[in-house]
């Protein structure tokens, strides 16, 4: 398991219950786990979009007598680091590649720790079907995945519109035997998903998330998540970490199908016969 200042971070915070207020601080302090520790309760209030009364009741809910003990415990848990070289020069584009570069970071820390992913692999090849849900900004990556899965994965169920036929489509797959749902869910986290799956686990789908947060709002309804990180730089949030911890869950899920090689062979040999691809 990673030791950076995130994951020292993450390990303050697991086992509390939090508001959804709080929730949002701490996804906040993760996400700058180098600075936290030197910001004030006002930096830290418009860091996360919330008011200063509600960091110092965030403090005393982690059993600090308010802000400044919490400070002061996290400058000796999370060690300061400086800036590297010509951090300040970069112009917003750039600021936003690096803060990309970082989610991947944190995320290749996080995977040090590898019995998460496998144990998902094998909750997903293990569904038959494999429903796979992602609702707006997280759509494109359900789709993703859903399309590499279809594959290897014998019945792979794309869940990518939401409406009265959502639920619908969630039974229709229980009812043939799926036992493990996929979810990605990202911000903004639509309710629609939250509610869906709330419902897959009370009919005993098995979920397994991949959101933009260990505190996002579906982790109440996942029974076993897998945060990685989003870009907030640019005007719309940037997701290269879900999208590769995607590439990586199939990865797993391909470890635990026997005859995922043979299926991939098969789909090169069609593909040559047909034409499909430019060479």
């Amino acid at each position: 398991m990673s030791d950076g200042p995130a994951a020292r971070l993450q390990q303050l915070f697991e086992g509390r219950r939090l508001t959804p207020t709080q929730r949002r601080i701490a996804h906040s302090m993760v996400r700058r786990a180098a600075d936290v520790p030197f910001l004030s309760s006002v930096e830290l209030a418009e860091l996360a979009g919330v008011s200063q009364p509600s960091v110092t009741r965030f403090a005393v809910a982690l059993g600090f007598d308010g802000y400044p003990a919490l400070r002061r415990h996290l400058r000796e848990v999370v060690p300061a680091s400086s800036p590297k070289e010509g951090e300040d020069e970069y112009n917003e584009y750039q600021q936003a590649v690096q803060a990309e570069i970082e989610n991947l970071r944190h995320l290749a820390g996080l995977l040090a720790d590898p019995a998460p992913v496998e144990e998902a692999g094998r909750l997903l090849a293990a569904s038959r079907p494999l429903p796979v849900l992602g609702l707006r900004a997280a759509s494109s990556q359900a789709r993703g995945f859903a399309y590499f899965a279809a594959k290897v994965h014998p019945d792979v169920r794309l869940l990518d519109e939401g409406g009265s036929m959502l639920v619908d489509r969630i039974d229709a797959a229980r009812r043939a035997g799926a036992s493990a749902l996929l979810c990605f869910a990202l911000p903004r986290h639509p309710k629609e998903v939250v509610d869906a799956l709330a419902y897959a686990r009370s009919k005993g789908l098995t979920v397994v998330t991949v959101a933009d947060s260990a505190f996002a709002p579906v982790a109440r309804h996942s029974d076993l998540l897998i945060p990685a990180a989003v870009g907030t730089g640019l005007a719309f949030d940037t997701a290269c970490a879900p999208m590769l911890l995607g590439r990586v869950l199939l990865e797993a899920m391909c470890d635990d199908l026997p005859d995922a090689q043979a299926r991939l062979e098969e789909f090169d040999a069609g593909a040559v016969g047909r034409g499909l691809f430019v060479e």
